[in-house]
């Protein structure tokens, strides 16, 4: 085994910077839009920006194909993705060069409704419960590192969305 540690490709600080004065200067909120379009059974094709689709599909177990992840996988891999990304930017705010960033996400989730075409006593609907780990090093202490992950937990939008609550609108057009 080497000894020889490999930092993770960091954030141009002078672009993160950048990013932040301008943010700073001119605050303003900012629409999404992700298209959705189904392709049959559970499968669906979910369009962002100009990228490619990215698919979301159901498990076998769930009557899906087994294709891609299923939309509350997604949530959760959203959610470690958006930890990672406050890491790696407050990581290079501050200096530090990280050699391993591991996020591990479980969710509790109730299924019982089966999407409200089973048992309709109405339980919890979606996550109950989620738990994340975080498996990360770098050139700082256990101590500053576990400061920086509460903080990309506390600024995390996607941690926010999910803890709490806010208005919701679904309509037919």
């Amino acid at each position: 085994m080497s000894d020889i540690v490999t930092s993770l490709t960091p954030i141009p600080v002078d672009g993160l910077k950048e990013l932040g004065e301008k943010n700073r200067d001119n605050p303003a909120d900012k629409t999404l839009t992700v298209k959705t379009v189904c392709e049959g059974k559970f499968r669906s094709l979910n369009f962002a920006r100009d990228l490619s689709p990215f698919v979301i599909d159901e498990p076998p177990g769930l009557l899906g194909d087994n294709t891609a992840p299923n939309p509350s996988e997604i949530v959760l891999g959203a959610f470690g993705s958006c930890l990672a990304v406050g890491l790696q930017a407050n990581a290079a705010a501050r200096g530090i060069s990280l050699t391993k960033l591991e996020i591990t996400l479980e969710g509790d989730i109730n299924i019982t409704s089966t999407w409200g075409t089973g048992e309709l006593a109405k339980p919890q609907i979606g996550f109950t419960d989620v738990r994340v780990k975080v498996d990360i090093d770098g050139n700082a202490s256990k101590e500053e590192l576990a400061e920086m992950v509460a903080h990309a937990n506390e600024w995390s939008p996607v941690s926010a969305t999910l803890r709490n609550p806010m208005p919701v609108s679904v309509e037919m057009i």
